[in-house]
């Protein structure tokens, strides 16, 4: 085409060369797909949307909780939106927990449970979830949590004089829970009470007293006329309660031990039923987790067999060995695995069909970044 263009000014043919390549760049641009490599949409984490997910997955892990305590939500730390063939969206989030003081088998909703503090050695939480919004609902297809309490080197900037937790198998905190539960069975006019777990403890040595929080439950004995505890059975719908005691060890010279505990007693409670998601070990949850099998001390009294529910949603806490060398109950063995589902059918099945990174999306407006505001403190 140069020769058409020999008998142009210079003027003239530069402008024409210009114009040349501007059509050739918007020609690039109108072909190139926007933001190459996005597969999912950006969400603020502090989204009202966004906080729905999450306290979804928040109810979801309590309902899957038997042991341990409840958990609230603290920090929403990632999320990402994914399209779902054929329809619906999944919201991959990173979610920051903090352990309540309610027992997992205490009915009381999380919202008016208290958060642990600073100074009671608190707990956090960091969970994975996935969670399905199709028409407008939200349902988890997949969690994966683990636990870990505050270091001792900050729970003595916070408190000096506070004890951290304590091994659960420590053989002051075993002491503790059989003296507490002896009396607590000597007080009541009621059944006996039975162990189920050892859920929390501390020892303060510089005054010899060991603190100690532990689930029970109701037999079908007589706490007055007991004389073999081995003999009493679970009752049929089980009643479970939670207790909070304190031992006082004898001084060196003089003094006696001293033993105070109060216990809270739940009414007889249908827990629902979580939708089948398995685990690598082959249990459902809403089934009766396994106990957990590893070495143990001796426990404070005769643990019941494992209990097993009336109906069909009837869902009783198992009893549990204690644990060794542990100061708390990991939210890992909450759930033991990948678990994922198709909420619709119910059905356990592969990780949702999401977009793939290489399938690009439309830019949408910027959104402030990641991770979201703290509700209670930060560990």
């Amino acid at each position: 085409h140069l020769s058409t263009c020999q008998g142009l000014p210079g003027a003239a043919m530069k402008s024409l060369v210009l114009v040349f390549c501007l059509a050739q760049l918007w020609g690039c641009h109108a072909v190139s797909p926007p933001n190459p490599g996005l597969g999912y949409r950006a969400l603020n984490c502090d989204d009202p949307e966004s906080e729905q997910a999450a306290l979804v997955a928040m109810d979801y892990l309590n309902k899957n909780l038997f042991r341990g305590y409840k958990h609230t939500l603290n920090q929403i730390d990632k999320v990402k939106v994914w399209s779902r063939r054929p329809t619906g969206e999944v919201f991959e989030m990173e979610i920051d927990t903090l352990e309540t003081t309610c027992h997992a088998l205490d009915p009381t909703p999380v919202a008016n449970c208290s958060v642990r503090s600073l100074g009671e050695h608190a707990v956090e939480g960091d969970c994975d979830f996935r969670v399905l919004k199709l028409d407008g609902q939200f349902t988890v297809l997949f969690a994966k949590c683990d636990s870990s309490p505050d270091s001792a080197e900050d729970l003595r900037k916070v408190c000096p004089d506070c004890p951290p937790l304590a091994q659960l198998n420590n053989t002051k905190v075993v002491h503790a829970v059989e003296a507490a539960l002896t009396a607590f069975n000597t007080q009541t006019n009621g059944s006996y009470f039975q162990l189920v777990e050892v859920s929390r403890a501390q020892i303060a040595y510089r005054t010899r007293m060991t603190y100690v929080e532990f689930a029970i439950a109701a037999t079908d004995c007589v706490a007055k006329e007991v004389t073999d505890p081995a003999k009493c059975n679970l009752l049929a719908e089980k009643q479970y309660g939670f207790c909070k005691g304190s031992f006082t060890e004898k001084g060196p010279v003089n003094g006696n031990e001293k033993v105070a505990v109060t216990c809270t007693v739940f009414p007889t409670q249908q827990l629902p039923v979580a939708a089948g998601v398995d685990d690598k070990e082959g249990n459902t949850a809403g089934e009766e987790p396994q106990p957990d099998n590893s070495p143990v001390a001796t426990p404070p009294a005769n643990l019941p067999e494992a209990p097993v529910g009336s109906g069909p949603l009837l869902v009783a806490a198992p009893p549990l060995p204690v644990p060794v060398h542990r100061a708390h109950y990991d939210l890992r063995h909450t759930f033991s695995g990948a678990a994922s589902v198709e909420s619709a059918s119910g059905e356990v099945g592969k990780a949702p069909n999401v977009a793939q990174p290489s399938v690009a999306v439309a830019p949408g407006p910027v959104v402030q970044p990641c991770p979201g505001r703290i509700r209670h403190f930060k560990i």
